[in-house]
């Protein structure tokens, strides 16, 4: 490495040991593996699909963070973690980076079991300043003058976490804590709210930093003299900063504020990191990026880069066309009834285009709300607005949904408020793995007296519990759908939203719900063709369970239930045990999933947990034939 050192030649990653060899090169080296990182991010992602905008815009800050500190001894927390690409690029994974979110390969989001630089599991926002609160506190009390490094994006500030960790600071002055602040003006959707205004406010105020430096650099060469010449010139400075700036809510809080910076210009970067390290104090750096830079089409458009699927490099579009899905399915209908009833109001936790609420927005603006990062905030505002007879509809992922546990049973459910969840990615969601599957919304919700869970599993179906939850239910329901597209061959002469049994006169009888009804319904085809029959229950409303359904299910001499959802606190579980209580006799098989799972694509991780038809039959055909 050592003919590399600062002569301005070209270097590749691939020469390089990382990230330690990062810090012997020279800036125009970096900027050269800045170039090659982003040729290496749009192919891959390209490939694999992923999080493109956001990577595009961190590669000369993480370059900047890895030549500036030593990881892993100094601790870098990623927050929500989809913008890790190029810190698992810069931290020895760039030969495994083609393996990107496949199965298999390497994790979309900070993994510890990856590597040693991945400090926490990542996939959710505004915990990074948590977690390096305490990593910073236990390094103080172990006698560490390590760093504790937390990267947190403008959108994930939206987030109320981040402001509870920040508003401990003034508790532990003395610990060295360095919250990086990646400011991009975007969150998924755009960034929203006072913060928003605020940062904007900030940004127009970027000559304080370059002021504040030349000063400082003026001062460190002037001889000191006693005490009363060190505290005018921190006079001096004190006045300076209040005349280009006031005080920032981060500086109450506790922090030295240092910012605007360009997020682009690595000398810059590294010296606002290098000034933040000698404070050994909590300090706040703000830093201004571009998401998408680099890459046009991306930059043009970063919220649709934000989450894509693999996509043509030349044109940027995409190969899998999105314009007919659950959650476009869901707001269309949505707007259509907001059409008819002008109480009908829209929710979205920064995901207006991933839970397809932006023809809500569209149309009717002045009752779609985008209250940012914070789905705790988003039922509790739901709650008011039910409280004052709108009907609130929050539409949110499955996994994101678990952040309001406590709101949906203080603020909505004991107070029996009338609030819609239209809980998107419901189920296996593939290549995000654990942390963004949608596995824990049925334990999580059926726990919670008075709720209603629709699992619809087709769009007309969909649609029809739609109707039913606006109208027909009162309290807290629920109509969950995966991600993606319904079956292509979906028979929809079955459309219910109750529950249909499908009666072929067998002892053997197969009950499911949403999207595995298909499967359930093709591996009750397969078995025909060999001369074994089964009867099909397909559950539309799958909570509360009517109690006739045990009456039906007793004559059984077989029952499979097949569920995309964690076992424990199932519906599947939960039929087992009103079986039990009804002294059943025959054999009751439960498939569900019992562990995070990982990345892997939507059929693979299905046909692993036994959930696809194929491996239905399977399993249905070895009782049958009597096999272990």
């Amino acid at each position: 490495m050592s003919e590399f050192i600062n002569d301005g030649s070209r270097v590749l990653l691939s020469e390089l040991s990382l990230p330690e060899d990062l810090k012997d090169l020279s800036l125009r080296q970096c900027r050269y593996l800045c170039s090659e990182i982003r040729s290496l991010l749009v192919s891959t992602v390209s490939k694999n699909g992923g999080h493109l905008a956001s990577n595009l815009g961190v590669v000369e800050l993480t370059m900047a963070i890895h030549r500036s500190f030593d990881s892993p001894e100094d601790k870098i927390i990623w927050d929500v973690g989809h913008q890790a690409y190029v810190h698992k690029i810069l931290t020895g994974r760039r030969d495994s980076f083609a393996t990107l979110r496949q199965e298999g390969g390497i994790s979309g989001f900070p993994k510890p079991e990856e590597s040693v630089h991945d400090v926490c599991i990542s996939g959710h926002s505004s915990n990074s300043v948590s977690v390096a609160c305490g990593i910073a506190e236990a390094m103080k009390l172990q006698g560490s003058d390590r760093y504790a490094v937390a990267v947190i994006g403008d959108g994930a500030m939206t987030g109320g976490m981040a402001y509870e960790a920040m508003n401990n600071i003034s508790r532990t002055p003395g610990c060295n804590l360095i919250v990086i602040l990646n400011d991009n003006n975007m969150s998924i959707s755009k960034s929203v709210g006072s913060l928003q205004k605020y940062l904007t406010d900030l940004r127009n105020s970027e000559n304080y930093l370059d002021t504040k430096r030349r000063v400082e650099k003026t001062i460190t060469n002037i001889p000191v003299v006693g005490n009363k010449m060190a505290k005018g010139i921190k006079r001096t400075k004190d006045s300076l900063k209040s005349a280009l700036l006031d005080h920032t809510m981060f500086e109450d809080m506790g922090f030295i504020y240092l910012g605007p910076v360009n997020g682009h210009n690595l000398a810059e970067l590294e010296e606002v990191m290098h000034m933040a390290k000698s404070y050994h104090k909590p300090v706040f750096i703000h830093v201004k990026t571009v998401k998408g830079k680099g890459y046009m089409p991306a930059e043009k458009n970063p919220g649709e880069y934000h989450g894509i699927s693999r996509f043509d490099i030349m044109t940027g579009d995409p190969e899998v066309s999105t314009d007919e899905c659950y959650s476009t399915e869901f707001g269309h209908e949505l707007v259509k009834m907001a059409e008819q009833d002008d109480r009908i109001c829209a929710i979205t936790a920064a995901m207006k285009y991933g839970t397809g609420l932006q023809f809500f927005g569209e149309r009717f603006p002045e009752r779609f709300f985008d209250v940012g990062i914070a789905e705790q905030h988003a039922v509790t505002f739901a709650a008011g607005l039910a409280s004052m007879g709108m009907i609130p509809v929050f539409a949110v992922y499955s996994t994101f949904l678990q952040r309001a546990y406590d709101q949906l049973v203080h603020d909505v459910a004991i107070g029996r408020l009338h609030v819609v969840l239209g809980i998107d990615r419901a189920g296996i969601v593939g290549e995000d793995g654990e942390t963004h599957q949608g596995l824990l919304d049925v334990p999580m919700l059926t726990s919670i007296p008075g709720t209603v869970i629709y699992s619809p599993s087709c769009y007309d179906e969909m649609k029809l519990c739609m109707k039913k939850a606006v109208y027909a239910n009162k309290g807290l329901i629920a109509i969950r759908y995966p991600r993606g597209t319904e079956a292509v061959d979906f028979h929809r002469e079955l459309l219910s939203t109750d529950h249909i049994l499908t009666r072929q006169g067998s002892d053997t009888l197969i009950v499911t719900y949403g999207r595995l009804y298909n499967e359930a319904y093709n591996a009750v085809e397969a078995l025909g063709g060999e001369g074994i029959t089964c009867d099909l229950l397909k559950l539309t409303k799958i909570y509360p369970i009517a109690r006739d359904i045990v009456g039906e299910l007793s004559g059984y001499k077989r029952i499979f239930f097949f569920e995309e959802s964690m076992g424990e606190g199932s519906i599947s579980e939960k039929i087992g045990d009103m079986l039990a209580e009804s002294a059943y006799k025959g054999e009751y098989t439960r498939v569900t999933a019992d562990h995070f799972v990982k990345q892997a694509s939507v059929r693979s991780a299905l046909e692993q947990l036994g959930l696809t038809d194929v491996k239905m039959a399977e399993l249905v055909r070895s009782r049958i034939n009597g096999e272990a």
